[in-house]
C-alpha cells in the first residue's frame, strides 16, 4: 500500500514529506488539497488517527486572512469546506495518519529493516 500524502504543490512542508518517502524508495500517492479537496471520510479517518486538536494550521495564510482567531468554529466542518486550513502535509497508511512536517512520525510509516 503507498503512503498518501495530501498537501498542495507550493507547500514546503509537503514537498519535504513527498523527498522523505522517496528517498526511501516507498510508493506515495501525493493528494493536492488545492485542487481535490479531501472526502469526509478520508478527513474522518485522519482525525481518528491523529484527532481534531492539530488539524487546522492556526499560523497558515488561509487561518490568518479569513480571520479565524477571532471567532468559534467547527474544526473539522472548516477543514472539510475549506481543506487548505489543514495544518500539512498530511502523511497517511490505512488508519495511521500524522499531520504536519513531523518526520520523526513518518519514520512509523517506513517497513522494518
Amino acid at each position: 500500500m503507498a503512503v498518501q500524502i495530501f498537501g498542495t504543490k507550493k507547500c514546503s512542508r509537503t514537498a519535504k514529506a513527498v523527498r522523505f518517502f522517496k528517498e526511501r524508495g516507498i510508493d506515495i500517492h501525493v493528494v493536492d488539497l488545492a485542487e481535490k479537496g479531501i472526502s469526509k471520510g478520508e478527513l474522518t479517518k485522519v482525525v481518528q488517527s491523529a484527532g481534531l486538536d492539530d488539524l487546522i494550521d492556526s499560523d497558515g495564510k488561509e487561518f490568518k486572512k479569513r480571520g479565524m482567531a477571532y471567532i468559534e468554529f467547527d474544526p473539522f466542518e472548516e477543514a472539510l469546506e475549506n481543506p487548505l486550513l489543514i495544518r500539512m502535509p498530511i502523511v497517511r497508511n490505512g488508519n495511521r495518519a500524522v499531520l504536519g512536517d513531523v518526520p520523526e512520525k513518518w519514520k512509523e510509516f517506513l517497513p522494518p529493516r
